[in-house]
């Protein structure tokens, strides 16, 4: 039966923390389910309070402390009116407050990092973490990470290599864009490639079978330990398309946030939605499968507009390959409709010299690859090597055993 990182702790009374001053990094992922009250999830802080643990401070990632924020959109710290805790925020205005400053952990022992993450690189979490182990190792602050499974598996790695110069919030290490790791295992490869003198402990999970998906594992009575981490994350069939969902990011396309199915409906209002059905199915990807559709975004890009697109599907999350079927999305609107087609250009998570897809790509060569109309195997012709390249840097680093795949 699947435990995460914080109910192991949990089940060991968090041993690690009592008689500390402790800092919290978490948001409303961050839950307990109890094992003798099938079904009763409680917060973590709550857990840690039953426990005597001294909570000094809580720190709120990207959205805020409860996910209250959309993307790209500032969040306050302050005193938090349930917890009743001073917040700092880790996702700000301007792009220092991405980066946990020493005088927040002034007074504190250990920082707790428990927030479930996606398993994509663009997903900025493990930004997060990352920065707030820097700041730990200058300020002797101890770091404990409350382990949780990679919701898409943890045996699957897709995508290509991230240059320095492309190096951003939405990419903040050299990890392909489908990575296969946790957050834990993304935390002791970072700091060993950083050679940080930090004392990080990882809580891991107990029960995870890595080379299943999230709601495939054995969860027992308590079920399932999921709940969206970010607000256009609502379930984990968003978090299978997502690595190749967020490259609509860099377009003029909609991604489907102001949606039911972020990420799972792609569109604009010039685009014709069945033969654009018929393009990607023409590209044919394994695994996805797409139907005409038309959606009216309440937010963000075209709201108010009917779109024309599609509805993305997986047919067979075994074959399915995200970044191909993002990138094959992408390439069909261009052929479909080249005179209306844009790239994002607005600033781009605090980025404003380099465009939004060459962030999230690594670089411009898929972007000149689609306009040059270049078939998607060249385009990923890279992928293969990166692949391997990582799945290598990553084996010292893993936790829990990988029975097939390029980690295996």
């Amino acid at each position: 039966m699947l435990r995460t990182g914080a109910e192991v702790a949990a089940d060991q009374g968090f041993a690690q923390l009592l008689g500390r001053r402790v800092g919290v990094l978490c948001n409303p992922s961050s839950l307990v389910r109890a094992t003798a009250a099938p079904w009763r999830r409680r917060h973590l802080l709550d857990e840690l309070a039953r426990a005597g643990v001294n909570v000094v401070r809580l720190f709120g990632p990207e959205h805020g402390l409860w996910s209250t924020a959309q993307d790209l959109i500032g969040v306050d710290g302050g005193q938090d009116p349930v917890f009743e805790r001073e917040v700092t925020t880790l996702y700000g205005r301007s792009l220092d407050t991405l980066t946990l400053q020493p005088a927040a952990l002034a007074g504190l022992d250990v920082l707790v990092f428990d927030v479930q993450d996606v398993g994509s690189r663009y997903y900025t979490y493990f930004a997060t973490l990352c920065m707030a182990l820097s700041t730990c190792a200058q300020a002797g602050v101890a770091v404990v990470v409350l382990d949780r499974p990679n919701p898409i598996d943890g045996c699957s790695i897709e995508g290509g290599h991230l240059p320095e110069f492309y190096r951003s919030f939405v990419g903040w290490l050299d990890l392909p864009q489908r990575h296969a790791l946790t957050i834990g295992e993304i935390a002791r490869l970072y700091v060993a490639e950083a050679g940080l003198n930090v004392d990080l402990q990882v809580v891991a999970c107990a029960g995870w079978q890595t080379d299943k998906y999230l709601d495939e594992q054995d969860f027992g009575a308590a079920g399932s330990c999921w709940y969206a981490p970010s607000p256009n994350m609502p379930t984990v069939a968003t978090a299978v398309v997502y690595p190749g969902g967020c490259l609509i990011e860099g377009t003029r396309l909609s991604e489907g946030r102001g949606t039911t199915r972020p990420f799972e409906l792609v569109g604009a209002p010039w685009l014709p939605a069945r033969r654009y059905a018929d393009a990607i199915e023409a590209l044919e990807i394994p695994g996805l499968a797409v139907r005409p559709m038309l959606f009216e975004p309440t937010f963000q890009k075209y709201a108010g507009q009917v779109c024309g697109g599609v509805a993305v599907e997986v047919s067979d999350r075994r074959q399915f390959q995200a970044v191909r079927a993002g990138l094959a999305l992408i390439a069909a609107a261009l052929q479909l409709g080249r005179e209306h087609f844009a790239w994002r250009t607005e600033v781009y998570e605090f980025v404003a010299d380099r465009l939004a897809i060459d962030l999230l790509m690594g670089g411009p060569a898929a972007r000149l690859g689609l306009e040059a109309g270049a078939p998607l195997a060249e385009i990923c012709g890279d992928f293969a090597a990166a692949e391997q390249a990582f799945a290598l840097r990553a084996r010292p680093h893993l936790l829990y055993p990988r029975p097939h795949g390029r980690l295996a």
